[in-house]
């Protein structure tokens, strides 16, 4: 958006917003006048009328404006905080109830004026209707008639209220220049979009539903467009043959390593690899992403594109997320390579506490004494220099992020290709928006012989006899994940029913599992003990391993048969797969149970369908869904540009046009002196995350 840079000063210059408001607003990540006014509203509500009480039935949804008395509180056995008060106007009066909003104690005041919107339901208890389904209200002066029309509701902390968001809103809009234009005006009446101005007032204030998705339309277009063009500039930039490399034709090499797999490539595999020979053959430098599912092989396939590079006289580099896959990739390359010639080395920061260890692999490295270079992020430190590195390849990419691939591709003189592999099934849409720069492949064949995972979902109720066929397995032999959502226990009242991995694994070791070597691996603890913890598992040493989700990612053990999910209601569909995925990596049946007793549609549909299907690719649909995409890659994106309004499941139409008019601006060599102000708003809305595109 052409925001221009007074909308960069901070918050408090907008009226009403002092220093105590700056600070309640930071923590809904606004700091500027520009974070303000695309702090978008998640929902509207209708205030077009109100509804006297005295004229309330139950089950309507009603707006009502009323005096509040007899606030009360009591908790119940299981610590949840109930809120009562009597809303009172001339008509009659109808009972508010709060249920774990502490807070509000110290809100509520008898007298105060609310205006309340809320679904009415007749109680048994006290005889007549309450409002007990509260989906907002709003404290009213005494004497301030309240606003009536479509209301914006903003994502919110109990430190600011919904007033004081639309308040701080409006004086900035009141105040705010006209917003000048970037898109070209052709491309304004081609997608028959309204003004920029237009549509950054109206998504908050709109005056009718039809101006409502006018407004949502364009912003998306733009936001949309915006990303599509920031990734197609990086592989612009990236895509000249000036500065790539052209591998030689399959040799020796890749065909004795094909000979000594103990296994055939699948189909899905056999075609990927043609693709990525290709990719790397030209003079352009490759950019290819491998979405594959848990189990699909998509580590083969790196295995044999280093091996080209090898033997076209480069050395490869290949980044795992954490310090034991790194060292487990790095221990079944060696053994499988060795015998050809091939220098395997592994560096992580496990080595490099070691100054000469460190230093002694640093010039290896520099040196091309070796061929490939394994490791964690230790691979992109400042004092790595790879004498001739020809392909970089990452696993799980979300976890690095475009900066982090940037760094390690500026490790050569040249730009070397890069293969990027994630295990978390992508739906096209998200393909589109996510990895706009590379070009991407899908293995979606698993190998033969690989036993489906039994998936079940269970009551708390039947949490003994649960662990009594965990108990069973064990003595059998094998070994047992439990997964917690928590690590300790949360100060919310609203998460007091959920134990955390430190007392469910107190609950276990000390209980059915007293006799059996039991471990705890959560994300707080320093690396040097999880490296311990986890190797202790890996070994088989540690029989059952109580975690948080940082076995999400990055650890393979073949004896581990059984995963408990501990509370699934709070993981994703996605989350839970790959988890899930921890298991059947061996010859034992594998068994994956889900532990939940909530009620709500969302959790019970994601855990039927964990139940229905082992199919990572429906299973990532169902969860873009059911959860929206905001929340599909999890919290942290390292790298990737947030979406703020649009909505790239809903919106597929808008992303293919904004895709479409992005690939025919960047490729038109006249835009890019018309670039400068749409390098600003990139700058503006999504800082580095685009790298240096900013400020080329």
């Amino acid at each position: 958006m052409s925001f221009k840079f007074e909308l960069t000063d901070e918050v408090t210059y907008v009226k009403g917003v002092g220093p105590r408001r700056a600070a309640a607003l930071e923590k809904l990540n606004i700091f500027t006048k520009y974070d303000l006014l695309t702090h978008y509203p998640r929902t509207y509500e209708n205030h077009s009328s109100l509804t006297k009480i005295g004229k309330i039935l139950e089950g309507e949804t009603v707006l009502v404006v009323g005096r509040i008395s007899n606030i009360t509180s009591r908790e119940t056995s299981n610590r949840l905080t109930i809120i009562n008060a009597t809303l009172v106007d001339e008509t009659g009066y109808i009972q508010l109830t709060w249920f774990n909003q502490k807070y509000l104690l110290t809100k509520l005041v008898n007298g105060m004026r609310l205006l309340v919107i809320g679904k009415a339901k007749f109680d048994s208890w006290s005889g007549r209707l309450s409002l007990n389904q509260i989906q907002s209200f709003t404290i009213l002066e005494p004497d301030e008639e309240p606003e009536l029309g479509i209301m914006p509701i903003y994502p919110s902390t109990a430190a600011i209220s919904q007033q004081v968001l639309r308040t701080a809103v409006k004086n900035l809009l009141a105040t705010m220049p006209p917003l000048k234009e970037i898109l070209p005006q052709e491309l304004i009446e081609e997608q028959n979009l309204i003004s920029l101005d237009e549509a950054a007032r109206a998504i908050h204030f709109p005056k009718d539903f039809l101006e409502l998705d006018r407004a949502r339309r364009r912003l998306a277009f733009d936001e949309l467009f915006l990303i599509q063009c920031g990734l197609m500039l990086i592989k612009r930039q990236t895509q000249d043959e000036r500065l790539g490399i052209s591998h030689k034709k399959n040799g020796a090499l890749v065909k004795a390593a094909l000979e000594k797999l103990p296994f055939d490539l699948t189909g899905d595999q056999k075609k990927v690899f043609k693709t990525v020979t290709k990719d790397m053959e030209s003079k352009l430098p490759m950019r290819r992403l491998i979405q594959g599912d848990v189990g699909s092989g998509k580590t083969v396939i790196a295995l044999l594109a280093l091996l080209k590079t090898v033997e076209s006289g480069y050395q490869g580099a290949f980044m795992a997320p954490t310090e034991i896959l790194a060292s487990q990739h790095y221990e079944k390359f060696s053994a499988l390579l060795t015998d050809l010639g091939i220098r395997v080395g592994l560096l992580s920061a496990k080595i490099t506490r070691s100054k000469k260890l460190k230093e002694d692999l640093y010039q290896k490295i520099s040196a091309h004494e070796l061929d490939i270079i394994i490791g964690t992020h230790a691979l992109i430190q400042e004092g790595v220099q790879f004498a001739k590195l020809g392909l970089v390849v990452t696993d799980e990419q979300h976890r690095f992020g475009v900066m982090q691939r940037a760094t390690l591709e500026k490790k050569s003189d040249f730009v070397p290709d890069m293969l990027v592999m994630t295990a978390t099934p992508i739906p096209r849409t998200m393909t589109l928006t996510v990895y706009g720069d590379l070009d991407v492949s899908l293995i979606k064949e698993l190998p033969p012989g690989r036993k489906p995972i039994k998936t079940e979902s269970k009551s708390i109720r039947s949490r003994k006899k649960v662990y009594e066929f965990v108990r069973t397995e064990i003595l059998a032999g094998r070994q047992a994940y439990v997964v917690c959502p928590l690590i300790e226990r949360s100060e919310s009242e609203m998460l007091a029913n959920i134990e955390p991995a430190e007392e469910i694994f107190d609950m276990l070791s000390n209980g059915i599992f007293r006799y059996i070597p039991c471990g705890l691996l959560h994300g707080k603890m320093k690396p040097r003990d999880k490296e311990d913890i986890m190797e202790k598992f890996h070994s088989g040493e540690t029989k059952l391993l109580v975690s948080t989700t940082v076995i999400e990612v990055g650890v393979d053990v073949p004896n581990a048969s059984v995963m408990v999910v501990e509370h699934a209601e709070r993981f994703g569909l996605a989350q839970l797969h790959q988890l899930r995925g921890r298991v059947g990596r061996g010859a034992a049946k594998s068994y994956c149970i889900l532990i939940s007793d909530s009620k709500a549609n969302v959790a019970k549909a994601r855990l039927e369908t964990m139940e229905a299907t082992n199919d990572g690719f429906k299973l990532a649909e169902v969860d873009l869904k059911l959860r929206g995409p905001g929340q599909f890659f999890g919290e942290a994106q390292h790298g990737l540009p947030d979406l703020k309004i649009a909505d790239v499941f809903r919106d597929v139409e808008i992303l293919i046009q904004a895709r479409d008019a992005a690939e025919k601006f960047i490729t038109d060599d006249e835009n890019l002196n018309y670039f400068a102000g749409l390098r600003e708003n990139l700058a503006l809305a999504y800082g580095d995350k685009f790298g240096q595109i900013t400020a080329n």
